[in-house]
């Protein structure tokens, strides 16, 4: 976003009192439901109870005043411990009953029994256990206290159950299931909560990275938003005349729309495996990426065909079609090659430093439209708070598909930069995105990724980071190009 709201204006978590965005739902620190509406603080009137008939308690009525308060009156009787558990409240001890017997402390053997209820002469009974404030720190003994079901079934043989501060992650969670990151005993829900404490569990997409030979990409969830709606793809593919060619696809769900993780995935997974198919047969990298954008289309159009349930989920939503960008680059015998919809971009960064640095890609987006028409310069329409609304998608309720695709022919070696705004809205100019380029990118593509991702989380990480970070080399002299097309 290219403008934030003042902290002081803005709300926070109840739970951990970060800072959160208009129109969050969880809370992207911890995770908290933030549609949850807390329930009302109860009226409780203090009461004063007496023995009122068929024993209902009557308010205001005073209490006795009791013997001896000033000191001049008998002492109060001292009991033991025992004792004290055979007095009614009055002092007194109740009347014997002739069927009245004692019963066995809880997982305790009825004495005479074992376990399978067959007598069995003189097995003594546990002692009681005791609370874990009457234990103090020197206790030994077993400890009752409240504790999930997974943990108390993990206990040991005889029944105790287990603290699950000390607990054993493998043996207090059910096989096959997740421990709780935070208490490590609670037992992971299908939502991602822990069912002890209550904990959000980081998902597998909040922080990916993914390095694969001359190309290397890195994806982060952020510091504001509670879940990460990028996707990325990075991958290889040898041409018919056995040069290789290298792949990197990112997309950015549009948050506004349903299911944008979904979408952002199904796209970038689509589109590589497209573009992978196409290099392979031979086709021109150029139209290899606007037939791999029409496929990523139709990954993303057929999320919006979904089964009932899986749309009511989350019925604070407004259930629209699922939507996302996207922004590739092939580098292949001397050639680059992007394409794009949406405002993701890319970015050339020579080697040398020399040369100077290029933004390869024209967003399609609400300020993109403004600095054409010639109505404002690019100050102006990115700081506008309509800058970011995308004018180019993919998805079911996209207005037309118009892939963009443009090649290239640098006359230098440099690295290319295929990233999300999450990055750009901190690196917006080819030259800023230079300087926070490390110089050693060329030799070092995932750190060089890592290090950009750091970069936009330092600023502020108000959006989810993706960026894909590819190498390239000039062929050398009279190698030739398999494409003439620049």
């Amino acid at each position: 976003m290219s403008q934030m709201p003042h902290p002081a204006a803005r709300p926070v978590c109840p739970s951990c009192e970060e800072p959160l965005e208009s129109g969050d739902l969880f809370c992207g620190a911890c995770g908290h439901d933030l549609s949850a509406v807390p329930p009302p603080p109860g009226d409780h009137p203090t009461l004063v109870i007496s023995n009122a008939p068929d024993g209902v308690p009557v308010a205001g009525t005073p209490w006795p005043t009791a013997a001896g308060t000033d000191g001049t009156g008998p002492a109060a009787a001292t009991y033991s411990a025992e004792e004290l558990l055979e007095l009614e409240s009055s002092g007194s001890r109740p009347p014997a009953h002739p069927e009245d017997y004692e019963l066995p402390a809880p997982l305790a053997p009825v004495p005479g029994a074992p376990a399978g209820g067959v007598p069995a002469p003189d097995v003594p009974a546990p002692a009681a256990p005791v609370s874990s404030a009457a234990a103090g720190p020197g206790a030994t003994g077993p400890v009752s206290a409240s504790v999930p079901a997974c943990v108390e079934a993990a206990g040991d043989p005889a029944g105790d159950p287990v603290d699950p501060r000390t607990a054993d992650p493998a043996l207090t969670a059910p096989p096959g299931s997740k421990v709780c990151v935070a208490c490590r005993a609670g037992r992971v829900d299908r939502d991602g909560y822990c069912e002890n404490c209550g904990h959000a569990q980081p998902r597998e997409r909040d922080h990916m990275e993914q390095e694969l030979g001359a190309v290397a990409a890195v994806s982060d969830r952020g510091l504001r938003h509670h879940r990460n709606e990028d996707a990325f793809a990075v991958s290889s593919a040898a041409l018919p005349d056995g040069s290789p060619a290298v792949v990197a696809v990112v997309c950015d769900g549009v948050s506004s729309a349903t299911r944008p993780d979904d979408a952002s995935a199904a796209a970038a997974s689509s589109a590589n495996e497209s573009l992978l198919g196409a290099l392979e047969r031979g086709t021109h990298p150029r139209q290899a990426m606007h037939d791999a954008i029409v496929v990523a289309a139709d990954a993303v159009n057929s999320l919006a065909v979904s089964p009932p349930s899986a749309l009511d989920r989350d019925a604070h939503r407004h259930q629209n079609a699922p939507a996302c960008t996207i922004v590739g680059a092939v580098v292949a015998s001397g050639l680059l090659t992007v394409g794009w919809v949406g405002d993701s971009r890319v970015y050339w960064v020579p080697d040398d430093r020399g040369g100077p640095p290029a933004r390869l890609t024209e967003d399609d987006s609400w300020a993109a439209q403004m600095v054409a028409a010639g109505l404002m310069n690019e100050a102006q329409a990115y700081a506008d708070e309509r800058a970011h609304a995308i004018t180019g998608w993919l998805g079911a309720d996209a207005y037309e598909l118009e892939p963009h695709t443009a090649s290239f022919k640098p006359d230098r070696p440099g690295v290319v930069v295929v990233c999300t705004d999450g990055l750009w809205n901190y690196a917006e100019g080819a030259d800023e995105m230079a300087r926070a380029l490390p110089a050693d990118a060329a030799a070092r593509p995932l750190h060089a990724a890592q290090v950009l991702v750091g970069h936009a989380l330092d600023g502020g990480g108000h959006d989810n980071v993706t960026v894909a970070v590819l190498p390239f080399a000039v062929p050398p002299r009279g190698a030739g190009s398999a494409y003439n097309t620049a």
